[in-house]
């Protein structure tokens, strides 16, 4: 047997939303306008489906399904692609957006794709056999962006990540090293962002793109550093 979950989808109205996905390389495999709007795209074995509600509100949608992958990375860099392509940069906040690539806590490196219905397809390969939530990390820096992390992606609670972040990049006694200063920077200018802060997040791109990383350390943020060019471009 050979069983497939194929998720349906809600927008508004469907041509925004199958351009957003042509641009991330699918094939629009289907489309009706009536009795009702419905529309399939697919990209290799990746097959996501959409039906038309006229008064849904992308803004506060709640619509989510996650794609397994063997090669998180490739299809990131791909969509990066698409969309620099489609729009001219990468949209980074408001509809449609995409996420940071980042490794979790709970075994899987994955980002969010939010479409411009509002849906977030969350995209990610596990890393390892355990998919159980790590503790909070003991170290303080560590700790903040642990939580930040949760609240911003998976309870979309971006005032709450952002608290947390601004009392971790308040002057005090202990100091971050370089590499937890640029993940605290780059997420507090993403968070910002996403709030419509454009004041707060470009002050903190501008401090994080002058944190100094000696060569090993630019290989341990390679993924805030691509975000921090995603932000800034």
């Amino acid at each position: 047997m050979a069983e497939r979950t194929i998720p349906i989808l809600p927008c508004p109205t469907l041509q925004p939303v199958l351009d957003f996905y042509t641009a991330l390389g699918f094939e629009v495999t289907f489309q009706q306008k009536s009795p009702n709007p419905y529309a399939a795209v697919a990209r290799g074995s990746l097959e996501l489906q959409f039906f038309g509600v006229k008064h849904h509100d992308p803004t506060t949608s709640m619509s989510t399904c996650y794609v397994v992958t063997d090669d998180v990375d490739g299809l990131y860099a791909a969509f990066r692609a698409g969309l620099k392509g489609a729009y001219g940069r990468i949209p980074t906040r408001g509809l449609p957006r995409l996420g940071a690539l980042r490794d979790t806590t709970y075994g899987m490196r994955q980002f969010l794709l939010t479409d411009p219905g509002g849906n977030c397809v969350r995209v990610g390969q596990r890393i390892r056999e355990d998919l159980r939530h790590d503790p909070a990390p003991a170290g303080t820096f560590a700790r903040a962006l642990h939580h930040a992390a949760l609240l911003a992606d998976s309870k979309e609670d971006l005032a709450g990540a952002a608290r947390v972040i601004d009392r971790a990049l308040r002057p005090q006694d202990e100091r971050p090293s370089p590499v937890e200063r640029l993940r605290l920077l780059v997420l507090c200018a993403d968070v910002a962002r996403r709030l419509g802060d454009e004041d707060t997040a470009a002050t903190a791109l501008a401090e994080a793109a002058a944190v100094p990383l000696t060569p090993e350390e630019r290989a341990n943020a390679r993924d805030d550093l691509g975000r921090l060019e995603e932000l800034r471009g």
